[in-house]
């Protein structure tokens, strides 16, 4: 794992550097269309992306002590060629609910994320490879970033294909 530092001194953590044609890249691939019984690639890395986002939400109830506990929930999309939808739906814990749809191109993008998960917090953080700012926020797991960072890799580099 590749660790850098911002100048908060947060730890940035990247996935595993991945040769996209190499074996292991094919076993990845072999083994998410296996479980999600599919032949395509993309679909496969979009349904497990967003398994993993569903898997590790941050919900208000890991919150604990927080003065406004929020659910944070994410859905991916493909939307057009190149184009990754992100819909994004915060839920304050007065019921109210905000929605956000972003757009992410991903021509010319590096697609190797990096992640945070500070120890202090509830949270992990997937970078965009845009501008660096929050992508998507998850409850604070490393491995769970780790791999959901790898999955978005993959979607990433697949999209980048047409």
């Amino acid at each position: 794992m590749v660790s850098v530092f911002c100048a908060i001194g947060t730890p940035l953590m990247a996935a595993e550097p991945i040769e996209f044609g190499s074996d292991e890249s094919t076993r990845y691939l072999t083994e998410l269309k296996k479980l999600y019984l599919t032949s395509s690639d993309r679909t496969a890395l979009l349904t497990h992306s967003n398994s993993l986002l569903d898997t590790y939400a941050l919900r208000a109830g890991y919150q604990v002590g927080q003065t406004n506990p929020q659910d944070f929930l994410y859905e991916l999309s493909v939307t057009a060629p190149g184009e990754l939808r992100i819909r994004e739906e915060v839920r304050g814990s007065s019921g109210g609910v905000a929605v956000r749809n972003r757009s992410l191109s991903v021509f010319g993008l590096d697609p190797y994320l990096q992640y945070q998960c500070p120890p202090q917090g509830a949270s992990c953080i997937i970078n965009s490879p845009v501008d660096g700012l929050p992508l998507v926020v998850i409850l604070r797991d490393p491995k769970g970033a780790e791999e959901l960072a790898k999955a978005l890799s993959f979607l990433i580099r697949n999209l980048q294909k047409g």
